[in-house]
């Protein structure tokens, strides 16, 4: 089986940091921009896209800067992938980002990539950052 690739992505977020935060690490948060529907049970939350169900794991997190979720399997372990959200500010300019690491297989990559440009799109719009 193939194994998937790590890429890093970085978005020009106009938000503070405080705020945007907000959006990266609450279920209500998530949801208004990331999946359809987002549940979270303790350390666990499910992500739900349409009629798909995905199971991930807070694996760690830093109030204001990132949040890592580490996607788990049906019995609620960690496989070896995750995606984590980190916000950089630049310290001069106060210019905020958004970090997005995640994987995908090798030839998923550009569409994976797309996905994430379209879901912080929808971000910076819940937040009115356009």
């Amino acid at each position: 089986m193939d194994q998937k690739v790590r890429y890093e992505l970085e978005f020009p977020v106009n938000s503070s940091p405080q705020l945007l935060y907000q959006y990266i690490s609450t279920p209500s948060g998530l949801q208004e921009w990331f999946a359809d529907n987002v549940n979270s049970r303790g350390e666990f939350f499910t992500f739900i896209w349409d009629d798909v169900e995905e199971n991930a794991r807070l694996a760690s997190k830093k109030t204001g800067e990132k949040v890592k979720f580490k996607w788990v399997d049906d019995n609620k372990k960690d496989t070896d992938y995750y995606f984590e959200l980190r916000i950089l500010e630049d310290e001069i300019t106060k210019d905020v980002s958004l970090m997005v690491v995640d994987y995908a297989f090798e030839d998923e990559i550009d569409e994976s990539k797309l996905l994430w440009e379209n879901q912080i799109s929808d971000l910076k719009h819940v937040i009115g950052s356009i």
